[in-house]
């Protein structure tokens, strides 16, 4: 039997080490990203916080996305699609977030016209007591 030489010793030591690299690195390739646990609870905690603030009254349609893509989002986590499953998430998160503005929004302007109101019944008032007719 005939010795190999040296270059075929070198090569057959280095596919050694690399085989095992290479399925190694294909394998963490070929795995699913995690479930986006993160995305999915501040998702669903920005909706709670719209619920509570009442958003389904002034920002119902807002609410109602952010419903439907947490929705969707957890149907892709369970087809393992986990990237979509990400961005449907955040993307729930952040209509959550714009139902609460809205609402806000909406109950400052509502605000603003009971005390433009609230000014204007007392410069009324105002007027007939000094008898300033302006």
């Amino acid at each position: 039997m005939k010795s190999l030489p040296p270059s075929v010793r070198v090569s057959r030591r280095r596919l050694r080490i690399a085989v095992p690299a290479m399925i190694l690195a294909t394998a963490a390739w070929a795995s699913s990203p995690p479930v986006p646990t993160a995305s999915l609870q501040a998702a669903q905690q920005s909706i709670a916080n719209a619920e509570r603030v009442e958003a389904g009254t002034h920002a119902a349609a807002e609410l109602s996305e952010a419903r439907a893509k947490l929705s969707a989002a957890q149907d892709a986590v369970t087809q393992k699609k986990m990237i979509a499953a990400g961005w449907l998430a955040d993307e729930a998160r952040a209509e959550a977030d714009l139902a609460v503005a809205k609402a806000g929004l909406a109950k400052a302007r509502a605000v603003n016209a009971e005390l433009e109101n609230s000014n204007a019944t007392l410069v009324e008032e105002m007027q007939r007591k000094t008898g300033d007719n302006r």
